[in-house]
């Protein structure tokens, strides 16, 4: 089979973030180009984890910039494996106004990533109307990812945070883009959305119903603003969920994920033994979920593909 995928979920930490906190220990590069190989992984888009920028508060500046230019020299030394989003000190906007720019036009990264909410502060919130009004100038590819979040206390929903907590963070955040107008002012913005959307196609009739609802701001085309999305796959590969969203999203918006190294092993094997089984796309539909829709958002990786 050779590599043939591009994995837009790919995550790394730089060696001085790396602590305790993490669930698994960090691979180093070459051991990460390893575990690429057996997945059959050509190229991977790299992100953070939230838990850096949750554990360094007093200094979000200063981890995005650590992080990007870590995942820069990675992307100079290994062109065709790996491209990256950048991090950005959100919610410190001017921060992250400076950081979008350095990111892109001196590190030359891919794009950015944005986590689900900040401080309880869902994505759309007006406070980040100008980081969003650069990236749609920008024509920013922009991965969005659930923010580290667990069930209040007093709800006694003891589950792992990833069943419940993660999933609809996600799906808050796509639908106060919505509410908010914000989708609708940032056309240009080529938006990824982490783990099918959440349970934005389940739900996507009852998103819909906003139009025309009192203080949304001109919501309208909801349904054809869902399917201007792309959705990455990863945890996503069973019928319950790919059936779901295949009735949402353009097959041209479907990309492939894994969410190493945090998933990985018999897990990892399991997502990929449900992808591998699923009968829902057809050959060329299946090469572009795992390469084609993907390298019509990061060109640069045609040359190996």
């Amino acid at each position: 089979m050779g590599n043939s995928r591009i994995d837009v979920h790919h995550h790394v930490v730089p060696p001085e973030f790396t602590d305790d906190s993490m669930p698994i220990k960090l691979p180093d590069t070459e051991a990460q180009l390893r575990s690429m190989d057996s997945w059959h992984i050509q190229s991977a888009i790299t992100s953070l984890t939230p838990r850096v920028l949750l554990k360094n508060l007093h200094r979000l500046r200063e981890v995005a910039r650590i992080c990007n230019e870590f995942q820069a020299r990675r992307l100079a030394e290994h062109p065709a494996r790996f491209g990256a989003f950048a991090l950005l000190p959100m919610p410190d906007v001017d921060g992250a106004l400076k950081e979008i720019s350095y990111s892109l036009d001196v590190l030359h990264l891919d794009g950015v990533g944005l986590f689900s909410s900040v401080n309880d502060c869902y994505l759309g919130d007006q406070k980040f109307d100008p980081v969003f009004d650069e990236l749609n100038r920008r024509k920013a590819v922009v991965f969005i990812h659930p923010t580290h979040c667990e069930a209040p206390e007093h709800t006694r929903l003891h589950a792992p945070p990833f069943v419940v907590e993660y999933v609809f963070d996600t799906t808050r955040a796509v639908v106060n883009l919505i509410f908010t107008g914000t989708l609708k002012r940032c056309p240009n913005i080529r938006f990824i959305i982490a783990h099918g959307g959440g349970t934005v196609s389940f739900l996507a009739q009852r998103i819909a119903m906003m139009e025309g609802h009192r203080g949304a701001k001109d919501v309208t085309e909801v349904i054809p603003t869902l399917r201007s999305l792309y959705y990455e796959i990863a945890s996503t590969t069973s019928g319950f969920a790919l059936r779901s969203l295949q009735e949402l999203a353009d097959p041209t918006h479907v990309l492939w994920g894994s969410d190493l190294p945090f998933v990985y092993g018999a897990r990892l094997q399991e997502e990929v033994d449900h992808w591998e089984q699923y009968k829902g796309f057809d050959a060329d539909g299946r090469r572009d979920v795992e390469q084609g829709n993907a390298l019509r958002l990061f060109p640069r990786l045609a040359a190996s593909a």
